[in-house]
């Protein structure tokens, strides 16, 4: 069954990326150094404990340079591997695998990297009851792909955009006058979900009496998170968001949050170390 992602066009993103590498001149190197019928088996491994993402959309780069490659998935996105693992094999036309290798490692490795760090925040707060969730830092461009690899480490998405919730933040409520009269705008413009984000116990009140659907509790530490979570009683769902690092998710998860925000999934994740290693075998062999 071919991959798809909701609100992506794996085409698109295939040709512009390889645009991008082959410029106005292609692959220079592998035109002059490459018979053009060699032939080439290969093997993806990845050199570290990682959570896979990404490898629909590197058969996609292969797929688009050699139609008749062939690609044999050996795990599948999401899972976890360990170090030395084969994630896929190949066997296809030497001068496009060769010329594909790079924009496919770079999106398995950005992909991985995103969804093993997530991965290692799910395992810090699994039985809390709280949901990781990743934000809107996104790189420009790739936000479809990168929230895909938050989940393939086990978190939910938070908004894709602007446009499907209200996030009412400080400087709303500085131009509406407060936290209550922004909210109000908010419920007049027929929005259904609208989070507000508070960063002083004293806004709840008004935040909720005046139609709030989800509070995020911004840079609170874990004894205030508690206080406003029992304050809040259950009448919306609440998220802890800011400077949430690894070492002190697990706090504020037993806080009693029903959500935790980490930009740093999709800001900060560093490179999975995958590889890609050819063999050239004589055409026919």
């Amino acid at each position: 069954m071919k991959w798809t992602l909701p609100d992506f066009d794996l085409a698109a993103f295939v040709a512009a990326t390889l645009a991008e590498d082959l410029g106005r001149g292609g692959d220079i190197t592998s035109a002059a150094v490459i018979p053009a019928d060699a032939v080439f088996d290969g093997a993806m491994d990845s050199r570290d404990a990682i959570t896979v993402a990404g490898l629909p959309i590197a058969e996609a780069f292969f797929r688009a340079l050699d139609p008749d490659v062939t690609v044999e998935p050996l795990v599948r996105d999401g899972d976890r591997v360990a170090p030395g693992t084969d994630l896929m094999r190949l066997s296809g036309k030497a001068r496009a695998l060769l010329t594909a290798e790079r924009s496919a490692l770079n999106t398995v490795q950005h992909l991985s990297g995103i969804a093993t760090m997530t991965r290692a925040y799910v395992d810090k707060i699994a039985g809390t009851g709280a949901t990781l969730l990743d934000t809107r830092k996104t790189i420009p461009g790739l936000r479809v792909l990168e929230k895909y690899a938050t989940r393939m480490g086990g978190a939910s998405n938070h908004r894709m955009g602007l446009w499907d919730a209200a996030m009412i933040k400080d400087n709303h409520v500085a131009v509406a006058g407060s936290v209550g009269e922004a909210v109000r705008r908010a419920v007049a413009a027929g929005i259904a979900e609208i989070i507000v984000e508070v960063d002083r116990v004293d806004q709840i009140e008004p935040a909720l009496a005046a139609g709030a659907t989800r509070l995020l509790l911004d840079n609170m530490d874990p004894p205030t998170l508690r206080g406003a979570v029992t304050l809040v009683g259950g009448r919306v769902p609440t998220e802890a968001s800011g400077g949430v690092r690894l070492e002190t998710i697990r706090a504020i998860a037993e806080s009693g949050v029903s959500f935790i925000s980490v930009g740093r999934l999709t800001q900060s994740a560093p490179a999975a170390d995958i590889g890609l290693d050819f063999v050239a075998r004589l055409p026919g062999a």
